[in-house]
């Protein structure tokens, strides 16, 4: 516990904040359009992809499950955080008065962890998926039904739970930040805190460098295979191009987005001298430094169903109509061909 000198839960830090600084940080009207913004721009993305499920090939079908599954994370996100954000700017109570027991801080840690590596680490999933089915057509099962992949986003939902339940199991912590308005892993230098912080940190960039590696190789191949011209029988299919813009557009706004704060927490825990003192305070700089990264990361979740969105086919061939006389095949790679019939 905090040498606070009460007998208050863990998750009470020093910040030295008056009310009269919290209004001034974060507009309640700002927060709460933020969040209505990002709801319905998962709404629409939702309505969207159920629409186009039906009539997909196995694959693809496969592939708008994954992204139905991020697009729902991306939503459960911002409204149970939302929530919990909004009320407190709105109403500005007074954290130790409502929460004694740190109860709903340890929740909102947890759902902050959970609704922050789940996107990452399904992102690196979906580029694994593409690679496997573009440069390793028989290295997976022939039809991936949406069982199997809602199976697969159930297991990165479980993972990214399990991590965020850590601190309640003993490795690291999680307190009130700055303004105190939200809850969040705790930078300290501790090994629990530290040990923590590093695996949220390492786990997300590992996901945002793998997605990068694995998207490059998918993409390469799809533009060796469109431009060979002693195989214009075998160029991609309008639906690989699709997918593939589209997973490169989330790529790039989750490495936009994260990396910044993944990299800011790895450096903040790993710091000589310990950027916390003994007392848990960090410096104002530090706070609001974390605060600004924290913000950023949180776009990820309004433009991920953008992602979808508008780098649909009928989005695009109205932007480059060219896209509509590009001759269509059958398949990538004379495999791919087996592998349709197959279906």
């Amino acid at each position: 516990m905090w040498p606070n000198g009460s007998a208050l839960g863990p998750c009470f830090r020093p910040t030295n904040i008056t009310l009269a600084d919290r209004r001034l940080i974060a507009s309640p009207w700002f927060a709460a359009s933020f969040c209505l913004v990002g709801l319905a721009s998962n709404v629409l993305a939702l309505r969207v992809l159920a629409g186009a499920r039906h009539g997909s090939s196995a694959t693809r079908s496969s592939f708008l499950t994954f992204l139905c599954g991020l697009v729902l994370t991306d939503f459960l996100g911002l409204l149970v955080t939302g929530a919990i954000v909004v009320s407190q700017h709105f109403a500005l109570f007074d954290w130790q008065a409502v929460d004694p027991g740190c109860h709903l801080c340890r929740f909102m840690g947890v759902v902050m962890v959970f609704f922050g590596l789940s996107p990452l680490l399904l992102g690196a999933t979906m580029a694994s998926e593409r690679y496997l089915g573009i440069t390793r057509p028989f290295s997976r099962p022939v039809a991936a039904s949406p069982r199997r992949a809602w199976a697969t986003v159930a297991l990165v939902w479980a993972v990214a739970l399990a991590l965020g339940l850590l601190p309640l199991l003993g490795l690291g912590r999680y307190t009130v930040q700055y303004p105190g308005s939200w809850c969040f892993l705790t930078l300290g230098a501790e090994r629990g805190d530290m040990a923590f912080g590093l695996l949220f940190s390492l786990l997300g960039g590992l996901s945002v460098v793998l997605s990068f590696l694995l998207n490059t190789v998918t993409v390469a191949t799809l533009c060796h295979v469109y431009h060979n011209q002693e195989a214009a029988q075998q160029r991609p299919r309008d639906s690989e191009v699709e997918m593939m813009a589209q997973l490169m557009g989330i790529m790039v706004v989750a490495s936009i987005c994260w990396m910044p704060l993944l990299a800011f927490i790895a450096q903040t825990v790993l710091r000589s001298p310990p950027a916390m003192g003994p007392s848990g305070q960090l410096p104002r700089a530090t706070e609001k430094q974390l605060l600004i990264y924290l913000r950023v990361a949180t776009w990820n979740q309004i433009l991920d169903p953008w992602m979808y969105i508008l780098f649909r086919r009928a989005v695009m061939r109205r932007l480059y109509p060219r896209l509509s006389t590009r001759p269509r095949s059958l398949s990538l790679q004379p495999q791919l061909t087996l592998r349709s019939s197959l279906q």
